[in-house]
């Protein structure tokens, strides 16, 4: 099995994204962005307005691409309709059928779906996000998690390989939001490929390490966090030390040469350093010199909220 020359794509991809771009008018949603998909969890992060929906509805068949191609599994989904079978889509809109219970609203999409028993499959999806006990309401008396949770059940009704959610968290409790993250995290361990857009950080970090970053439109970054944390060398690594005697060792290192900045914490020091193992090394031999007993050492950005930071201040 050869290794994919970028961490954006994947060895056996499900889904295949070609250089896609999409325009409407004047104004450029998505440019030139390649990456792929296959089994397992991918979290798609991007502020507000980075052109997420857009591409994700690309890929899902619902817009097609100005420029470029997107394939499920080796086609099409736009002209080989049968693909959409292989997929699961929950759009961030949360319009549904009102007047609809939560149980004929997914034995609706059942039925649109061919299966021979709609009954049965609503009542296995509606289980498996945990609506069940309200199937009987109709929709429209819903709060936003649970249309959030009708939404994924319709989504897979008809047991998709493909599951693409689109901010599929907004509006759930954290009850919810931990029994649907459970959710999605055990059909990625099945096979499933599972796609997740969030602009909520610790959303795709409690969810997955596979990140697909999208900024402006453009493919930001892509791979496992601490990749790409580590492949952005032009930015300081900032760590937390707490000890005992912390102007002590403030003071010396100092005098180290990967060390850029040193400011006092409420238990300790902030150090920026361009090499965290010889910053590592270097405490451990200071710590002894001084007599100085150390409680903490630990990286500050090492999160996909800092790592998001740097590259979203990169535009």
């Amino acid at each position: 099995m050869t290794t994919p020359a970028s961490p954006a794509l994947v060895t056996d991809p499900t889904v295949e994204v070609g250089d896609v771009s999409k325009w409407f008018g004047q104004k450029v949603a998505v440019s030139g962005v390649t990456c792929s998909f296959g089994a397992g969890l991918t979290g798609l992060l991007g502020p507000n307005g980075a052109g997420k929906t857009t591409l994700l509805r690309m890929l899902t068949g619902l817009t097609m691409p100005s420029q470029g191609s997107v394939l499920v599994k080796g086609e099409k989904p736009r002209s080989q309709v049968d693909k959409y079978k292989d997929l699961g889509f929950v759009p961030e809109e949360s319009a549904l059928y009102n007047t609809l219970t939560g149980k004929e609203y997914v034995e609706y999409a059942a039925k649109l779906s061919g299966l021979n028993s709609p009954k049965q499959a609503a009542k296995r999806a509606l289980e498996t996000v945990g609506l069940m006990d309200d199937a009987d309401r109709p929709v429209g008396g819903f709060s936003k998690g649970m249309r959030q949770r009708a939404k994924v059940a319709a989504a897979l009704v008809h047991e998709p390989d493909i599951l693409v959610l689109d901010e599929p968290l907004n509006g759930t409790d954290p009850v919810q939001r931990a029994h649907l993250i459970g959710l999605f995290r055990r059909l990625a361990s099945n096979g499933n490929t599972v796609i997740v857009s969030s602009h909520v950080l610790q959303e795709v970090e409690r969810m997955t390490d596979r990140v697909i970053a999208i900024v402006d439109g453009k493919l930001a970054a892509a791979g496992d966090i601490s990749a790409i944390r580590r492949a952005m060398s032009y930015i300081p690594y900032r760590v937390l030390i707490e000890c005992d005697k912390p102007r002590a060792l403030g003071a010396a290192l100092l005098d180290n040469e990967t060390v850029f900045s040193v400011t006092m914490a409420r238990r300790g020091l902030h150090v920026e350093t361009a090499d965290l193992s010889t910053l590592g090394s270097a405490i451990a031999q200071l710590a002894r010199q001084l007599d100085v007993r150390l409680s903490r050492f630990a990286p500050e950005d090492e999160s996909l909220e800092s790592v998001f930071r740097y590259l979203v201040e990169r535009r």
